[in-house]
């Protein structure tokens, strides 16, 4: 017999707007937008208050001002909200047996087991409790046999609240509810299924799995599942030691400033392409180089999670330019990303504009398609269409 599994799903409620809250008591309450402050800039964040008039994250900054005048805008500290990631992520990894950290304010909980001892219920509600009182936010979970379920109850547990699904009634919950609220379905799938005439979750609960399936593919069937309350995804056990690298040992020991740093933009895009691909960003940046007689060096800089290039590419060379004092041929250089966390580029969207972004999406496709450097910065093209294998350091 399957054992019955006790999933968690954690999310911080507004969190870039909390966090600044917490610093300045005087926005409690006021339409908070957080994110670019030019016209072309997009909301990053948003206060409960600004949603009442329609804003939502990922809105042009122009479009969001028009609906909320009276929102105050403010930049946004990335570094400030990492650091508090990161004390909440320290709170739950001492008082949980597994957990998920699924993206800078977002957790799942695995309690499988537990409840024959203490109650899953119960143990969640003291653990949020204790991450209220310690870190001063607010946060809203939701429980159920599998994430999809804890993810969904979270949100209708919103703002700072609680919400538990018991076995058996995943259906009945997910039934009446929009088929937006289904995570996976955004707003071009729920645009087709609209024109379908499916509007709530109980309608794609009836539907043929087939017939989605002809109409989105494989995903057709993973929305079906969700629909139903089915998710056998396993909850992920999270580590801050994971990261991706790449090094490049060249064919002759050289002082080529400029050849060594387009191997370094180079390089630096393919991995972060491959954390945008992994919806994944980084919080500590390392350069690495060896001098001809083997004299190895490392330096590393924490820096708030991003997957950004632009944000990357300068950091990597500053790195580098303290690095090389030497003045000796170089025999292999070498670039890390560390500290990783699941999450959407867009988060880290204080100043960039649409235009950044769709730019970043359009090549990140064509580079998932048609291969890596198939579109790069012109300087990295002097190095050829070679690509670095992030796994094993090879140059290829």
């Amino acid at each position: 017999m399957e054992r019955k599994r006790s999933i968690v799903h954690m999310d911080l409620d507004s969190f870039f707007v909390s966090v600044e809250r917490l610093y300045d008591s005087r926005l409690n309450g006021k339409p908070i937008l957080i994110g670019g402050s030019g016209d072309r800039g997009v909301v990053a964040s948003c206060s409960y208050e600004a949603r009442k008039f329609g804003v939502h994250s990922a809105m042009p900054m122009r479009t969001a001002r028009q609906l909320c005048p009276e929102a105050l805008i403010i930049r946004g500290d990335f570094e400030k909200y990492s650091q508090k990631s990161h004390e909440i992520t320290e709170i739950i990894r001492e008082d949980v047996p597994l957990f998920e950290k699924s993206s800078i304010d977002e957790f799942y909980i695995d309690y499988t087991g537990m409840d024959r001892f203490f109650g899953c219920f119960k143990m969640a509600h003291e653990l949020r409790q204790r991450i209220i009182k310690e870190s001063g936010l607010p946060i809203s979970l939701g429980l159920s046999e599998n994430k999809t379920v804890s993810k969904v109850a979270t949100g209708e547990a919103k703002p700072n609240n609680e919400k538990e699904i018991p076995y058996g009634m995943e259906k009945p919950f997910l039934a009446p509810l929009s088929v937006r609220k289904i995570p996976m379905i955004g707003e071009k799938t729920s645009h087709t299924l609209y024109n379908m005439g499916v509007k709530k979750v109980q309608t794609l609960q009836v539907m043929p799995a087939e017939l989605l399936e002809a109409t989105f593919g494989k995903n057709g069937t993973m929305i079906w599942e969700k629909a139903n309350g089915i998710d056998r995804s396993l909850v992920t056990p999270y580590s801050e030691a994971k990261s991706i690298s790449t090094e490049n040992t060249f064919e002759q020991d050289t002082i080529d400033v400029k050849m060594l740093e387009a191997n370094l933009i180079a390089m630096t895009e393919q991995i972060s392409t491959k954390l945008r691909q992994k919806q994944q960003l980084t919080a500590c940046v390392s350069v690495k180089i060896r001098y001809s007689d083997f004299d190895t060096h490392t330096v590393q800089q924490r820096v708030p999670y991003t997957s950004a290039d632009h944000t990357l590419i300068p950091i990597v060379k500053e790195l580098f330019k303290k690095l090389y004092n030497r003045r000796m041929l170089i025999r292999l250089i070498g670039v890390r990303f560390s500290h990783l966390v699941h999450g959407n580029y867009q988060i880290n969207l204080f100043e960039d504009t649409q235009e950044q972004i769709r730019l970043y999406q359009a090549l990140d496709r064509l580079n998932t398609r048609y291969g890596d450097k198939t579109v790069c910065r012109a300087i990295g093209m002097s190095i050829g269409r070679r690509r670095f294998n992030p796994f094993n350091g090879v140059a290829m």
